[in-house]
């Protein structure tokens, strides 16, 4: 489903001096698996994200997704079928517009045939699936998203994600700026989506525990290149210790967020 080739990406700091961030990587992740992408700081984990929706370009390499080479496809072209939620739960809903037209936009996203945003079986739909999330926000669909908590913002953001059947999503620590409760519930509510939908996922996260739950298949990146991946039997005999040690054995040193190691 992804094949990501010898991709380097690099980004100018002035003076002619450019910073590599992703150093010649390869990745391959077939239909329908989940995979926990963890890492120090800077280590290039949310810079692959963005190579792969075509937000950063390559310097060089290639991106294939479901057999279609994006490489240079724009953003906007990969958005048909990837979908996307970032860490902060207000990057991807529009405020100013109700939670209604929010879903409605999302659900026609790829599509160029303009008509009425949302008709009255497309209400009674997207009521419908914002229901499944247990907030009671089908009951405030003419709203505006601004009213909304951070959890029931990050929660609207991934059913909108998945509304427009996408083959591919991309969570970039999208429950880290959440409260314990809240994020449990988002990570619920992404396990319930994936299967529901079918979808291969990346999840960029920086706590090891959930990194281990929520995914089959865990790749460890460092200073732009992938250090370890693991799954299987292997993966589920590991507990964060296990992590720890095997960021130590790849890369001769200690891993450097202790916050992880607390989880």
């Amino acid at each position: 489903m992804i094949r990501v080739d010898s991709a380097t990406v690099a980004f100018s700091q002035g003076g002619g001096e450019d910073r590599i961030v992703l150093k010649e990587l390869s990745l391959e992740v077939p239909r329908g698996q989940t995979v926990s992408i963890i890492g120090s700081n800077g280590a290039g984990k949310s810079t692959l994200l963005n190579a792969i929706a075509g937000t950063v370009p390559l310097v060089s390499g290639s991106i294939v997704v479901d057999g279609r080479d994006c490489t240079r496809d724009p953003e906007w072209a990969r958005a048909v079928y990837l979908g996307r939620v970032r860490q902060n739960p207000l990057a991807g809903t529009a405020g100013d517009m109700t939670i209604l037209d929010n879903l409605a936009l999302a659900s026609r996203k790829g599509r160029r045939r303009l008509r009425l945003a949302v008709t009255p079986s497309i209400a009674r739909d997207l009521a419908g699936r914002v229901a499944e999330l247990g907030m009671g926000l089908e009951d405030r669909l003419r709203e505006n998203v601004s009213k909304l908590s951070g959890g029931q913002r990050q929660a609207l953001t991934l059913l909108m994600a998945v509304l427009s059947r996408p083959s591919v999503l991309l969570l970039d620590e999208h429950t880290a700026a959440l409260d314990p409760a809240n994020a449990d519930l988002v990570s619920a509510l992404t396990k319930r989506f994936i299967a529901e939908y079918g979808l291969t996922a990346l999840i960029v996260t920086h706590d090891m525990k959930r990194a281990l739950e929520q995914a089959g298949r865990v790749v460890m990146m460092h200073e732009g290149r992938i250090v370890a991946d693991v799954a299987g039997a292997e993966k589920e005999r590991m507990g964060v210790p296990d992590l720890v040690d095997l960021f130590r054995q790849a890369r001769g040193t200690d891993y450097a967020e202790d916050r992880d190691l607390l989880r």
